[in-house]
């Protein structure tokens, strides 16, 4: 059976409920929220494709990114927000950006070329279509 590799871009060792813990402050803190945001993804497997469905409520499509590349599928999201305030005596500019990446090692059985994506009510939908892999068969060389 193949399977979908997920990567951690966070050491496995860090648990963001323990991390201001350990060091003696109180469990709500800087920290908390200074660790980044992964959407979760449900992955599906039938008969003849992979199914990916990462929860992705409120972006935009146009921010999202789904990329293969060496046999390694990316989706990303990326947006930057600037609101700009100006007075008589002062000027306020904020900016905000968030930002998430999550990889897959695809399987051998993939046909990379086909992948299709959309993004409907908050969900993008990966479907990553299956083909056959032919094993490599042993060929007798005649010695000339």
């Amino acid at each position: 059976m193949s399977t979908l590799v997920r990567y951690n871009h966070l050491p496995s060792f860090v648990n963001p409920f323990n991390v201001a813990a350990e060091f003696g402050r109180p469990v709500i803190s800087r920290y908390h929220n200074s660790l980044p945001s992964v959407p979760a993804v449900n992955v599906k497997e039938t008969e003849h494709a992979f199914e990916l469905a990462l929860a992705a409520p409120g972006l935009k499509k146009e921010d999202l990114n789904v990329r293969v590349l060496k046999n390694q599928l990316t989706i990303s999201y990326k947006s930057e927000n600037k609101t700009d305030e100006t007075t008589e005596k002062f000027t306020r500019q904020e900016f905000s950006t968030s930002q998430f990446e999550r990889s897959f090692r695809l399987p051998k059985n993939v046909d990379a070329e086909q992948i299709k994506a959309s993004y409907t009510d908050g969900i993008l939908t990966v479907e990553l279509p299956k083909v056959v892999v032919k094993e490599a068969e042993a060929k007798d060389i005649v010695i000339g």
